[in-house]
């Protein structure tokens, strides 16, 4: 049975990081404006742990992939990535 790596808790598990860390972000900016704090505070904290901590999780996935299906393995790091990308993003532009 060849099943597809999206199916894989560590293919899907660092999307769904990456969209809890973009839904911090977004929840901060509207709840507090997109302004600078003195304290970074828990928003800060939960989403630098998210981002950070989804890299072992897509390392894994990487190493037991890449074997097996380079191509799909690709496809899913690169939406891997697209994620991580979205998830800056904000913090990019409201220069947080």
């Amino acid at each position: 049975m060849n099943a597809s790596p999206f199916a894989r808790p560590s293919a899907f598990v660092p999307l769904l990081m990456s969209l809890a860390a973009l839904a911090i972000v977004l929840a901060q900016v509207a709840l507090a404006g997109p302004g600078r704090t003195v304290d970074e505070g828990a928003a800060a904290h939960l989403f630098q742990l998210l981002i950070v901590g989804q890299l072992p999780v897509a390392v894994f996935f990487a190493m037991k992939w890449m074997r097996r299906n380079s191509r799909q393995a690709l496809v899913v790091l690169g939406w891997q990535a697209r994620a991580i990308a979205v998830a800056l993003a904000p913090v990019w532009y409201f220069r947080l």
